[in-house]
């Protein structure tokens, strides 16, 4: 008998939770769209150490969307600032990791990043930071798609060097 008394007092709260949760006539909750995901970000995790001279590490995370059958893809790309029109541009080539496949959109949240070597000049340095495009595909068609670039404060992501680096951008000698 307590047993079938928890059963109906957890159905009845379930129930009283399910009302709850729909919106009232005439209004429609949207959902966020996935490129506002807090689980959506890019950040520079390595920047030109003692052990990866002349490297700029790019990390990015995207959400998954659910749906089993899309394919998540990430394509990292250094960008340097130039002095002469105050604007950011790519670098190029070999700056540009192209797509990467990173897993299903079954995931809650797929992870994954790119170091590039860029051989500073003899005199200063430059300022980098890193774009990421993400895709999500099905059938080999986009349908999703968003870009971000480089925020810090993304502490905690592998291959940081050193340990818990996470900036916006930086600066090669």
């Amino acid at each position: 008998m307590v047993a079938r008394r928890a059963t109906s007092l957890s159905a009845a709260a379930l129930t009283a939770v399910a009302v709850a949760a729909v919106p009232a006539a005439g209004q429609s909750e949207k959902p966020r769209p996935i490129s506002e995901s807090p689980l959506l970000w890019a950040t520079v995790n390595v920047c030109d150490t003692a052990d990866r001279p002349d490297t700029i590490g790019i990390r990015a995370s995207m959400p998954g969307s659910g749906i089993s059958a899309e394919r998540m893809f990430m394509r990292f790309q250094v960008q340097f600032f130039s002095r002469t029109d105050n604007r950011w541009h790519n670098v190029g080539r070999g700056g540009d990791s192209g797509f990467l496949a990173v897993g299903s959109g079954r995931y809650l949240q797929r992870q994954s990043g790119r170091n590039f070597v860029i051989k500073a000049p003899t005199a200063g340095g430059y300022r980098l930071r890193g774009a990421v495009t993400f895709e999500w595909r099905q059938d080999g068609e986009v349908v999703r798609r968003a870009r971000t670039r480089t925020t810090s404060g993304h502490g905690n992501t592998r291959g940081a060097d050193p340990k818990g680096y996470s900036r916006a951008s930086c600066i090669i000698r």
